[in-house]
């Protein structure tokens, strides 16, 4: 099978690596220092199983791979201006795009790229970072994918999704094809947006937070609040979701950090708008509250930065006040 996996960071080269290891030919599209490093050594990966290699074809840009059979996109959304222009090219006439994009928007923005009818949706539950090019390291045991159709029939699984669903389980991914591919991705926006906007805003692995019973209970207020904005959309997420999202969070590994707070802390653009941003928007369209998500949308969102300060004032006479008598 060959595959393309537009953005080779934390989550799209971790999952492009498993499937190369599986024996899939694999194109990675990277940039910079990351793709160098790609083409030099390999790409390397530290996972629960240990530390393996794979040394797969890098590329910059998309001309000339042929056609392909799946694309994994897997891109920061700040860079979907720059990144979604290359589907016209790596995915040709013919594949299917897997968006493993954080927030509830990308399907519909990379079908206005490349047509109706072309995009799986899914929803990625790992924990990996970008330790240095090259080099991604996976934290804890989870590795699964969660994916179906965003549009036609949703009634059933559909054919190109159990076919993904063979080659995920080949290379040890946990992988669940469902038939409406809007549920798995609402159930994870409902669990991440709380996540990252925690996390980004203590500057603090889910652990101290997790472990706090004030700072949980408004963790779990969160998860309810964006369930409530979900349901609002008219997304059939599943009975609950609460508890499943509680018992996740329960056997995270304490050190977890989101990729909101991984970007903040290497001073990198982060999703904010993708995470949080748009939660709070869907609410307010959707006239749901959202108190604890909008203080933390407040607390994080960009602004222009503050214009400079007027000139210095010259310096005037104190006044002098005598004693009392």
């Amino acid at each position: 099978m060959r595959l393309c996996v537009v953005g080779s960071g934390a989550v799209g080269g971790y999952f492009g690596a498993k499937m190369a290891r599986a024996g899939h030919d694999v194109i990675f599209m990277a940039r910079g220092a990351h793709l160098e490093a790609i083409r030099r050594k390999g790409l390397t990966i530290r996972d629960h199983k240990g530390e393996w290699c794979v040394r797969p074809q890098a590329e910059e840009r998309g001309e000339g791979l042929g056609e392909m059979d799946f694309v994994f996109y897997a891109v920061k959304t700040y860079s979907n201006r720059e990144a979604l222009p290359l589907l016209n090219t790596v995915a040709g006439d013919h594949a299917v795009v897997l968006t493993l994009q954080n927030g509830v928007d990308s399907a519909p923005e990379i079908e206005a790229v490349i047509g109706r009818g072309r995009v799986i949706g899914g929803a990625a539950y790992v924990a990996t970072a970008l330790v240095e090019p090259g080099r991604i390291e996976a934290t804890g045991t989870h590795r699964r994918i969660a994916f179906g159709e965003t549009t036609g029939d949703v009634s059933r699984v559909s054919l190109r999704a159990m076919l993904l669903d063979t080659l995920f389980k080949e290379a040890d991914v946990q992988s669940e094809p469902v038939p409406d591919g809007w549920v798995p991705i609402w159930e994870k926006y409902v669990y991440v947006s709380p996540f990252a906007a925690f996390t980004g805003v203590a500057r603090q692995p889910i652990g101290p937070l997790w472990s706090d019973p004030d700072t949980k209970a408004l963790m779990i207020a969160a998860f309810k609040e964006v369930e409530t904005v979900a349901k609002a959309e008219r997304v059939a997420v599943r009975p609950g979701l609460l508890k499943r999202i509680v018992a996740y969070v329960d056997s995270l590994d304490a050190r977890v950090r989101s990729s909101l707070l991984i970007d903040i802390e290497a001073r990198r653009s982060t999703e904010v708008e993708a995470l949080i941003g748009s939660v709070v928007c869907r609410a307010k369209r959707r006239k749901v509250k959202t108190p604890v998500m909008d203080t933390l949308y407040a607390a994080l969102r960009e602004r222009p930065p503050l214009p400079p300060l007027p000139p210095s004032i010259p310096p005037t006479i104190t006044p002098q006040y005598g004693r009392n008598a």
